[in-house]
């Protein structure tokens, strides 16, 4: 994963792959043709201006076992629509199944010789559930406006990609991290195949939301995925340090306890009804004393020999171009302003209501101190979401910026969204909110950023900076982006997306401060 700058080398090297790609078995019809567009055995679409194939198979398993790649040749497959997803609590109106590593792509033009830079996106929910068939990340407008062939890939979640079974023999050596190595055949794919599709396999960058990101941190350590990409974008995702193997085993045995099996028998877990093992994940954290199973990536010290940035960045991710983003008010996409959290929200509960929802380890009343200190105008409810998304969903981000610029990774780049939803009063700048900026679906089900002249004007900007990122190993070429400048310690640099894009110097520093006085401790590991 050893990433140069794009440079006269890597784009000789692009071309040189690019005229050795196997030309189409057909050619390519314009996107306005009657004509459905086919590339080698897939048959795709005309969508919103440029062609799509969706539902491309990347690669088979068994339960529990590695992936193996599928091969190019093949019968005709009608690509057209999207294949079913992993397995999951929730989602129950898609398709859902084991079988479900399947990608699919958007592109200007399915030409060898176009070489456009390509995004691979990885979809967020943790490493638990979630899809890219989320009408917010279809790729055709991206792909259109941005001049870029776009991916979306799907992959195995929660114990059927994480579960760590290694302690039942070396069948299972792979276990704890099979969701992360399908994201590795799929960027083997994509280094395989995109050129057919008019994409410069020279040129990948990776961008995921939220568990995405988070995919993304982790695939920045892994040996394996060196090489495969080539700059990276986390929006609201991170994973400083992955699941300890004792704590992954305690989580896999309280799956069995759930299902009713034994300790020891890991052929009935392989065997399993689908439907059972998705109802066991309900069960207790055993690490966390509460909520569902967490299933994630595992130090298993071969497909993931390190912490990703614990306790430094990993040197094989240093010299990717980078942007991290997070918005301003995250909570408030999932400590609903209008739920039972909030309810009755005053200053007497106050700290006993944040102290529930932070990730580092301080006394709640102190902190609520601090805050009406310095913010003696802040009501209780403004406090509440500063202060749960300081102390619980920002600060990976700020560690894993700060341990790339401590290693000189002078291609950092940081930014905030400050912007708040014009659609929903309470809602501020929360969790999830980029995502339609970035892929220019800003009137899609799920988004909240309006489609007013400010909202189309943001999202030009932010697609700018993030196809300018995929293309050059910089972010921008579009109005205040190309001024971005990286992030460096202890400037901390951060570009703010609001009604009107800034640059500010470690914006909310007093808060970055406050809640660096003791640790933090990556949710789930």
């Amino acid at each position: 994963m050893t990433a140069p700058r794009i440079t006269r080398r890597t784009l000789v090297a692009s071309a040189a792959a690019l005229a050795a790609a196997p030309a189409p078995l057909l050619a390519r019809p314009s996107p306005g043709s009657a004509a459905a567009p086919v590339v080698g055995r897939y048959t795709g679409l005309a969508e919103q201006g440029v062609l799509a194939f969706k539902g491309i198979r990347y690669g088979r398993a068994a339960r529990f076992a590695r992936a193996v790649a599928e091969p190019w040749a093949g019968p005709p497959v009608k690509a057209q629509a999207f294949a079913p997803i992993c397995p999951q609590r929730g989602l129950d109106s898609e398709r859902q199944a084991e079988d479900c590593r399947f990608l699919n792509l958007w592109t200007p033009e399915a030409n060898p010789a176009a070489r456009r830079a390509v995004m691979v996106y990885f979809h967020g929910g943790a490493y638990t559930t979630g899809s890219v068939t989320d009408p917010l990340t279809h790729g055709a407008r991206l792909a259109g406006s941005g001049d870029v062939v776009v991916v979306s890939v799907n992959h195995r979640l929660n114990a059927l990609g994480y579960a760590w079974l290694k302690p039942f023999g070396a069948t299972y050596a792979d276990s704890g991290n099979l969701g992360q190595l399908d994201l590795i055949l799929a960027l083997q794919w994509v280094r395989d195949h995109i050129a057919r599709f008019g994409g410069d396999p020279a040129r990948v960058m990776v961008f995921g939301q939220s568990g995405g990101g988070a995919k993304i941190a982790t695939l920045m350590a892994m040996p394996a995925a060196r090489g495969l990409f080539h700059s990276a974008a986390t929006m609201s995702g991170q994973q400083v340090q992955a699941s300890g193997p004792m704590h992954a085993w305690a989580r896999t045995q309280a799956l069995m306890a759930a299902v009713k099996l034994a300790p020891g028998d890991v052929e009935g877990l392989r065997n399993l009804p689908i439907e059972r093992l998705v109802d066991g994940l309900a069960a207790t954290d055993p690490v966390m004393g509460s909520g569902p199973l967490y299933f994630g990536p595992v130090l298993d010290m071969t497909n993931l020999p390190r912490h990703p940035f614990w306790p430094d960045a990993a040197p094989q991710s240093v010299s990717v171009p980078m942007i991290l983003g997070n918005t301003r008010e995250e909570t408030r996409a999932f400590l609903d302003p209008r739920g039972p959290r909030l309810k009755g929200l005053d200053w007497s509960n106050l700290a006993e209501r944040v102290g529930r929802e932070v990730k580092i380890d301080l006394d709640p009343q102190w902190m609520i101190d601090q805050y009406r200190a310095r913010q003696p105008d802040w009501t209780a409810e403004q406090i509440y979401y500063a202060a749960t998304t300081a102390g619980r969903s920002w600060p990976g981000q700020v560690i894993e910026a700060d341990a790339r610029a401590r290693a000189g990774a002078e291609a950092t780049w940081v930014y905030q969204l400050e912007r708040p939803s014009p659609v929903d009063p309470l809602r501020g700048a929360a969790h999830t909110d980029d995502i339609p900026y970035v892929f220019g679906t800003l009137d899609a089900p799920g988004s909240f950023s309006g489609t007013d002249d400010k909202a189309r004007a943001l999202s030009k900007t932010m697609m700018a900076a993030f196809t300018g990122l995929a293309k050059t190993g910089r972010p921008g070429s579009g109005d205040r982006a190309a001024d971005w400048r990286p992030y460096t310690v202890p400037t901390r640099a951060t570009m703010v997306f609001g009604e009107e894009t800034r640059m500010e110097d470690d914006p909310r520093g007093w808060q970055r401060k406050l809640w660096a006085t003791a640790p933090y401790v990556q949710p789930g590991t």
